[in-house]
C-alpha cells in the first residue's frame, strides 16, 4: 500500500488542490484510494463531496486512542462516486476519513514514538487501499510529523516564488532530519511546483532556481495556475469529470503527476548516503 502525504511548509499554496488533483486522477483510473484529511480545516472532505455533519468517526477522535479504530471501517464513500466513470473506467474504491479541528490538539512537536507512530497504528490495520493520499496541516508540526511517520511518500508543494522557494528548502531539510530518526517507512520526497504561469518572466526564473537547488527531487511535472479550479472545488467535484478543454488539461497533467508518483522514485536523501 503506498501512502502519500501532501504537505508544504505555508498555506496558500494549493496544497489542497493537489490532493483533490491526484485522488481525481486515482478515482479516473480505478486504483482503489482513501483520502485522510489531517488539516483541520477539512476543505479536502469538503471537495471530496462529504457534508460535515455526517455521523462518521472523524480522524482527530481516531487520533487520541488509535489502537481502538480500524481506519477503513470509518471510512466513507465520497460523493464523487456518483459521477460516471470517465472512458469507461471501471470504478474502485474512493472512501474518506473526515478531517476536523479536533486535530489540532496534535500539532505540539514531540520527539515521543508513542504520540508520533498514532497515525501509523491506525494505518497498520487498514486493509482494502492500493493508495492512501494524506492531505497535511500547511505547517511542520506534529501532525504533519505523524503523516511523514506513516507514509512511503511526501509530496511537497510549492509556488514559483521567493518565500515558497525557501521555505520548501527548510522543509526538504527538517523532513531529511525527521526521516532519519522516526520514519523508516519513507522512501522518496519529491517536490511539486503549483499555479505556475509560462509566460511570467518570475516564475521561469524561480522555476530554474528551484531546479539548481532540488535537482530530481523536483518532479518535472508542473501544475499551471487555472481560472476555473476554484469553481471545480467549489463544487465538489473531480476534475476529470468537468467539462471543457481547460478542465481536460488539467486532468491530464494530474494522470501525469500521479504516474510519476507511482513509479520507481528519486531515492530519498538518507539512500544516497546509505
Amino acid at each position: 500500500m503506498q501512502v502519500i502525504s501532501i504537505s508544504s511548509l505555508k498555506g496558500g499554496v494549493g496544497k489542497t488542490s493537489i490532493t483533490l488533483g491526484l485522488a481525481s486522477a486515482a478515482w479516473a483510473a480505478g486504483v482503489s484510494t482513501l483520502v485522510i484529511d489531517l488539516d483541520p480545516h477539512a476543505d479536502t472532505t469538503t471537495g471530496l463531496g462529504i457534508k460535515h455533519d455526517d455521523m462518521s468517526t472523524e480522524i482527530g477522535t481516531m487520533l487520541r486512542k488509535p489502537k481502538q479504530f480500524r481506519l477503513h471501517e470509518h471510512a466513507v464513500t465520497s460523493g464523487w462516486m456518483q459521477t460516471n466513470q470517465p472512458n469507461g473506467t471501471e470504478a474502485g474504491v474512493l472512501d474518506v476519513i473526515r478531517g476536523s479541528a479536533k486535530t489540532s490538539l496534535f500539532e505540539k512537536v514531540t520527539t515521543r514514538r508513542r504520540e508520533i507512530n498514532r497515525l501509523v497504528t491506525l494505518l497498520e490495520q487498514t486493509q482494502g487501499y492500493d493508495l492512501v493520499l494524506i492531505d497535511c496541516p500547511p505547517a511542520l508540526n506534529g501532525v504533519t510529523r505523524m503523516a511523514w511517520a506513516a507514509s512511503t511518500d511526501v509530496l511537497l508543494v510549492a509556488e514559483p516564488s521567493l518565500f515558497s522557494v525557501a521555505g520548501t528548502e527548510r522543509t526538504f531539510r527538517a523532513l531529511d532530519l525527521f526521516q532519519r530518526e522516526y520514519a523508516p517507512k519513507l522512501k522518496n520526497s519529491t517536490l511539486v511546483v503549483n499555479r505556475v504561469r509560462v509566460a511570467s518572466t518570475e516564475h521561469k526564473y524561480r522555476l530554474a532556481e528551484m531546479r539548481r537547488m532540488f535537482g530530481k527531487r523536483m518532479l518535472d511535472v508542473q501544475i499551471p495556475e487555472s481560472s476555473n479550479w476554484q469553481q471545480i472545488q467549489g463544487a465538489a467535484w473531480p476534475v476529470h469529470a468537468w467539462p471543457g478543454d481547460t478542465a481536460s488539461t488539467a486532468a491530464r497533467t494530474f494522470d501525469r503527476l500521479l504516474q510519476k508518483l507511482d513509479q520507481p522514485k528519486v531515492p530519498s536523501r538518507r539512500a544516497l548516503q546509505g
